[in-house]
């Protein structure tokens, strides 16, 4: 992707709408598992689906009831190239957007987006407050616990796997994976 911006310039543009420790780390779970997921992918860079993932919600908090399009005049008066502006949508399709995601980073995107939200969850129920031993087991047990973080909407990660054609069990392998090469930036490392 041409023209993204740096890590560093991503982060600062989160921040500047984003003052909330639990948003943030969301922000962060994501760059860290869309980064590893960039991985899976030949020929994808690291890089900026990290930052893809950085600034997906990045208008969530200050405007939630305009999320996405909100953050689609945020970054086109930023300057950020349309495929950006274009996976920032996908990410809400079905939700407040109708831009079906299209590219792998898109997908991915929406796929693990809600994902992150029940692993964490998951791991801040554990003893130890981590993922470097969480299993997809444990993952798969609380998915089936609809009362348990209810508010991750389960079908729209379904929605998500389906379109990666993958399983779920293996798409919170890989976010698991991503997950523990963070676990200490988004707090969940387990107990110091």
């Amino acid at each position: 992707m041409e023209g993204i911006p740096s890590r560093e310039e991503a982060l600062a543009l989160l921040l500047r709408y984003n003052k909330t420790d639990s948003l943030v780390r969301h922000a962060l779970t994501v760059e860290g598992v869309m980064a590893h997921f960039a991985g899976l992918y030949p020929g994808e860079d690291p890089r900026v689906w990290g930052v893809m993932g950085l600034v997906h919600d990045l208008d969530y908090e200050m405007y939630p009831q305009e999320h996405c399009n909100k953050a689609e005049e945020i970054l086109r008066a930023e300057g950020w190239p349309q495929e950006a502006v274009r996976a920032v949508l996908s990410h809400g399709y079905g939700i407040c957007t109708q831009v079906r995601p299209e590219s792998d980073l898109e997908k991915v995107l929406y796929a693990v987006d809600e994902l992150t939200g029940l692993i964490t969850a998951t791991a801040l129920m554990r003893p130890d407050r981590s993922v470097m031993d969480l299993e997809v087991k444990s993952v798969m047990k609380k998915w089936k616990q609809k009362n348990f973080a209810a508010g991750v909407d389960r079908s729209l990660i379904g929605e998500g796997v389906r379109n990666l054609g993958m399983t779920v069990e293996a798409v919170v392998e890989e976010c698991i994976r991503g997950m523990r090469k963070i676990a200490p930036d988004i707090g969940l490392a387990g107990m110091e």
